[in-house]
């Protein structure tokens, strides 16, 4: 090959002929990994405040950064910044998946905003990598999950506890039974902030106020709920349940093994401090009922999932962040600092090739390179990443039923085949959410 750029349509076909070719592996690794051909395939951030800011860089670093798009021209100015011009800037993200030249986007909106997103960078013919939680609803989890299935576009959630060896460790040995047969995970989250009543006033010139709210109710602009604080509100996210609970339920569901199912009974009990005794949630996402304007999700939380093969998930704010696994014979702690306990302590050499091999055959047969290499090596050769659509959307809608449990405060039955409350007409209403138009999710 010579020095040109190589095309996308090159990308791809490297990957193909490494199945059946003798391509040096060298040579795919190049193209496939950023080390010096970054041209190979054309990048558009989406959302680039934040979180969002980190991914889209660190995708450049597998391709070419060709545009990034934020209702707050600010974010985007500085986002575009780092690439000499070659950047274009927009406030529309639709002007991003509207252009050929742009194969994959990274989507690092607020919560609300991914599943609308999504779905149209999918339908046109985009890979996606979306920083968790993926959804703001249940439902809209669902539509995700199909419309990955309809289009066999190459999706990625941000869950990157998924590429980090401690965790994958912990879920092989928790999978393995050497824990015990039923299990107890244990996910310490932290507590929520609480905030306001706070002050609304006139968005800054660089805002798109309405774009920002989407399809949420419109309200007056308040600098508390936007950009690094979205999370602390209901109308926009879970709080910390579907923010750290969207890290450590994912790998807590996957080490009990019900990655692909979900729980058969949630319920749970959660201080909101400004939400009155007689809420009522659906009246209130449906824009019909007002709180004060302060945050709002849930300061300090216990929640309890219960699973058909037994095993059990907590979710609380605390003590220490983090998964602990328990069963009969013994007991594991893991967070990103650390992995603990007697069973991971003690393992004798030749368990230590064992814990390897069942982390290799966990990552799905590939590398620890990282999230997003793990990311664009699926790109190139159109494998499932390590965070997948379906498996994320069964454990954020784990996070979402505790949300739900707490706010109308009573045990939940969950039929997890159907995906629907048991003879909870209430609860059902709340697996989706009234939608203000001209935003509305095309499903």
């Amino acid at each position: 090959m010579d020095n040109r750029t190589m095309t996308r349509r090159e990308f791809v076909a490297a990957g193909s002929l490494a199945a059946g070719v003798a391509v040096p592996m060298v040579l795919l690794n190049r193209y496939a990994f950023g080390q010096s051909a970054n041209e190979t395939i054309g990048i558009g951030a989406i959302g680039v405040g934040g979180r969002g800011s980190g991914i889209g860089h660190s995708a450049a670093g597998f391709g070419v950064m060709l545009a990034c798009a934020d209702v707050d021209r600010t974010h985007a100015e500085k986002f575009a910044s780092r690439y000499e011009g070659k950047c274009e800037i927009y406030q529309d993200y639709r002007k991003v998946l509207d252009r050929k030249d742009i194969h994959v986007v990274t989507i690092g909106t607020p919560d609300h905003w991914h599943t609308k997103i999504a779905v149209e960078a999918m339908r046109a013919g985009k890979d996606v990598y979306c920083e968790k939680p993926l959804t703001l609803t249940i439902d809209e989890g669902k539509i995700i999950r199909r419309v990955v299935q309809e289009t066999k576009r190459v999706f990625q959630v941000g869950t990157q506890q998924r590429s980090d060896r401690r965790f994958l460790q912990a879920v092989a040995l928790a999978r393995s039974g050497r824990l015990g047969k039923t299990l107890t995970a244990t996910c310490s989250i932290g507590s929520g902030p609480q905030g306001g009543p706070f002050p609304t006033g006139e968005p800054p010139a660089e805002l798109n106020w309405d774009f920002w709210l989407g399809q949420t109710p419109l309200v007056p602009y308040t600098k508390e709920r936007c950009h690094g604080t979205f999370r602390w509100w209901l109308e926009y996210s879970g709080g910390k349940l579907t923010d750290w609970g969207a890290h450590h339920v994912d790998i807590a569901q996957w080490g009990i093994g019900c990655e692909t199912t979900g729980p058969i009974e949630v319920s749970g009990e959660g201080n909101f401090p400004t939400i009155p005794e007689n809420f009522d949630p659906v009246a209130f996402f449906a824009g019909k009922l007002k709180l004060p304007n302060a945050y709002n999700t849930a300061t300090t939380f216990r929640c309890t999932l219960k699973f058909a093969n037994g095993s059990t998930i907590i979710v609380q704010h605390g003590p220490d962040n983090g998964v602990w696994f328990e069963g009969e014979n013994g007991r594991i702690f893991v967070n990103r600092g650390r992995i603990t306990g007697a069973p991971i302590e003690q393992l004798s050499d030749a368990d230590k090739t064992w814990l390897e091999e069942e982390v290799r055959k966990l990552y799905k047969g590939r590398e620890l390179r990282g999230h997003m290499a793990n990311f664009f090596e699926c790109v190139r050769d159109r494998g499932e990443p390590i965070s997948d659509v379906a498996s994320h959307h069964r454990e954020l809608s784990s996070c979402h039923m505790c949300n739900i449990a707490m706010l109308l405060k009573r045990t939940l039955k969950w039929d997890p085949d159907k995906e629907v409350f048991i003879g909870d007409e209430q609860a059902n209403a709340l697996l989706s959410r009234p939608q203000r138009a001209p935003y509305i999710i095309e499903t």
